[in-house]
């Protein structure tokens, strides 16, 4: 084979390989910014992307939907993860290939410190991995930590925005019904709660966990950012809907400054 052949050869795997179409999320690159916002609802897609200039619908695949826009003239992207640390690494997975390397995830999430309100927003800045996605990419040792940028640039946007924002470390879990009373190992769950609270962890959710420790072995930026629509120290899980437009506001604030950090 001449040596033209097989520099064209390359040339045709190479495009092939950037222009494939991922399995799960139905994207290839060009289709999403190198910022992807990351709910986990595909309902709140849309609502995210509201604040996008010319956003449009790229992909709709199982619980992965996914627009794409601008912001101040800024390509971004919101991808839908779908619920837990499983769906969530996928996602990671798949859009890293697609060219994107920021990630912040906009989610809910209970309260576990007093004084953590309702509709207060909480930057986590690592988690507690009791879930069990990670543990098949690295041993329970390795922290599952946020990206200091993706972290200091939010704390920032809610400090321009004047919203309140808490900033410390969250519990990312697999069940979320663990809560219930008549669960077999009760006395179990409830020592392990009783610790989080001890240890100053601030809220709790799903999705955290997977975020962190995927970008961090893939070596890009993840954040995320949640609104507290329950109080999990007075066992009520889910009072209220609050904070969501705040979190949404607070991290296209973010992006703006990451942005004029580059």
């Amino acid at each position: 084979m001449t040596t033209k052949k097989k520099i064209a050869q390359t040339a045709k795997k190479a495009s092939k390989k950037t222009t494939e179409m991922q399995y799960h999320v139905h994207l290839k690159r060009g289709d999403v910014g190198r910022y992807v916002i990351l709910p986990g609802d595909p309902g709140r897609v849309p609502v995210i992307a509201s604040f996008f200039d010319q956003a449009k619908e790229v992909a709709y695949n199982r619980e992965y939907r996914t627009y794409t826009g601008t912001v101040d003239g800024i390509k971004v992207s919101c991808c839908s993860t779908g619920i837990g640390c499983p769906s969530t690494a996928i996602a990671v997975e798949e859009l890293i290939k697609c060219g994107a390397d920021t990630f912040i995830r906009i989610g809910t999430c209970g309260a576990l410190q007093r004084e953590v309100k309702l509709g207060d927003l909480c930057i986590t800045t690592a988690a507690v991995r009791e879930e069990g996605t990670t543990r098949q990419y690295v041993p329970l040792s390795y922290p599952a930590v946020a990206d200091l940028d993706v972290t200091l640039a939010l704390r920032q946007a809610a400090a321009n925005l004047k919203y309140r924002a808490h900033a410390g470390i969250g519990h990312c879990k697999d069940a979320f019904f663990i809560e219930d009373k008549d669960i077999p190992i009760r006395e179990e769950i409830d020592a392990k709660w009783n610790a989080w609270y001890k240890s100053n962890v601030i809220s709790t959710s799903m999705e955290s966990a997977a975020l962190f420790v995927v970008s961090s072995i893939r070596r890009v930026r993840a954040g995320e950012i949640l609104a507290t629509i329950g109080l999990t120290y007075e066992n009520a899980p889910i009072i209220a809907k609050v904070g969501i437009e705040e979190a949404i506001q607070t991290t296209i604030e973010a992006i703006k400054l990451l942005e004029r950090a580059h």
